[in-house]
């Protein structure tokens, strides 16, 4: 019991004590003569104080302290940090990043590419994967096409092709994803995602690769991984084997297998869109979950090669889609984010955002826009490479110019602060197409010379 200062007032209310007037004795004594007479009572007011004392032990406010600052954390989430409005690449034409590949080359030495980094150190302890490695190959070849190899970054290009020759199991027919910084595989056999990985990397090593060598070792690879891309039931492993299958198609366009395979990849994808979508959930999946443009990429490619109207117009639809749910509130691109992904009939997550969804988009839009020649499209591209350098939830770049590396995701309240090599990649790589993009466009732009 207790007089009726603010606190007591509080704690004693819904019967879990007495409340007596200030300077009262009588009061004080009445009540407690009560409560030793009316034992019901008593025991009653003493269930419900325990009750409510639950709820005060340290480990519940902890809890309590973590819900709050949880919330504190999403009330804030959107708040804008820039200190002035970002240009964008339509207020600045030709005003693209300058490519700087200070980081990736930091990332790498001669075995590979490394996975992560602590902050902008590469991280040894995580070692390296067979992806990242692929990755850094079709960024290498992109950056030949566009006339910036460099011996340093040929160099570079060895290296890569070097790993993922090493990490093919023969035997297997597969290739392994993940090895040690001393150099041991840590798992017999990869993903089927790091086998879409690795067969695109090598279509396109073979479709334009400057030096013979590699185009033969590359050739190899690929006849001698290729068969079991049948056996998949990933469908982001279907997509970058598709699209490695047209690059390699490019230069050996005879190859039956490969043809083969392709029908058949396209058929499951295809199937795949038929049996999960509707005219509100136009997607391949009862998730979207992460690369998700990929898959839209791979039938827009498809079908244009092989003169497929019903695949490409499934492709463009489902593209639209995406991107529609891929937008946000003030106009920004809003990649569904890894912290729960966007299950049917359920929120999206919108964070952890990570730059594989952007760099996998904007590769997506350039695709569909030279196969309907809608500038919509570049616009689009624009739009989700725009997220790098800060047009996002955050208004903050995920692009390091001082490094030359990317940040590896948005969260709610902040950017990573490591740069590892999936998401420097991924900048790269955006980056990398865009000015292929530009230079189409420029050249389209441009009227002939007499």
């Amino acid at each position: 019991m207790s007089t009726p200062y603010w606190h007591a007032a509080e704690l004693l209310t819904a019967e879990r004590g007495k409340l007596v007037p200030f300077r009262d004795a009588g009061a004080i004594a009445g009540a407690v003569r009560e409560l030793l007479h009316d034992e019901p009572l008593r025991h009653s007011m003493r269930k419900n104080a325990y009750k409510l004392g639950r709820d005060m032990v340290w480990s519940r406010v902890a809890q309590l302290y973590v819900k709050s600052f949880e919330q504190a954390r999403q009330d804030h989430s959107f708040v804008r940090r820039r200190s002035s409005p970002i240009k964008t690449l339509d207020e600045q034409p030709g005003q693209l990043p300058e490519l700087k590949l200070d980081h990736m080359f930091r990332m790498s030495d001669s075995t590979g590419i490394f996975q992560h980094a602590s902050f902008t150190v590469p991280n040894f302890a995580e070692g390296y994967c067979m992806d990242d490695n692929a990755r850094a190959l079709v960024l290498a070849l992109m950056l030949q096409r566009l006339g910036q190899g460099s011996p340093r970054l040929s160099e570079r290009a060895a290296t890569y092709a070097a790993f993922l020759n090493h990490a093919f199991d023969r035997q297997r027919g597969r290739f392994r994803n993940f090895m040690s910084f001393d150099r041991r595989w840590l798992e017999d056999v990869g993903s089927e995602d790091c086998q879409g990985h690795a067969l695109w990397a090598l279509g396109l090593c073979v479709a334009q690769a400057g030096q013979g060598s590699f185009q033969m070792l590359a050739a190899q690879l690929f006849e001698q991984a290729l068969p079991v891309a049948a056996e998949f039931t990933s469908p982001r492993a279907w997509a970058f084997t598709l699209i490695g299958i047209d690059e390699y198609l490019r230069r050996l366009s005879g190859d039956r297998r490969a043809n083969q395979i392709r029908e058949s990849l396209t058929a499951k994808l295809m199937q795949r869109y038929a049996d999960a979508a509707t005219e509100e959930w136009c997607w391949f999946e009862e998730m979207v979950s992460y690369t998700n443009a990929k898959l839209p990429h791979a039938l827009i490619l498809s079908g244009r090669c092989m003169n497929d109207t019903a695949m490409l117009e499934t492709g463009l639809k489902s593209l639209r889609w995406l991107m529609k749910i891929q937008t946000s509130d003030t106009g920004s691109f809003r990649p569904i984010g890894s912290n729960g992904f966007y299950p049917r009939g359920k929120e999206r997550a919108l964070f952890d955002q990570q730059p594989i969804e952007a760099q996998a988009t904007v590769s997506a839009c350039i695709e569909a826009y030279h196969a309907t020649s809608d500038m919509v499209w570049v616009a689009e591209a624009r739009r989700a490479f725009e997220w790098f350098l800060g047009r996002n939830d955050l208004g903050l770049a995920l692009y390091d110019a001082s490094t030359g590396g990317c940040r590896d995701g948005l969260h709610m309240d902040r950017v990573s602060q490591n740069q590892g090599a999936e998401s420097t990649l991924a900048f790269l790589l955006a980056l990398a197409e865009m000015q292929a993009l530009q230079n189409a466009l420029t050249s389209f732009k441009e009227p002939p010379g007499e």
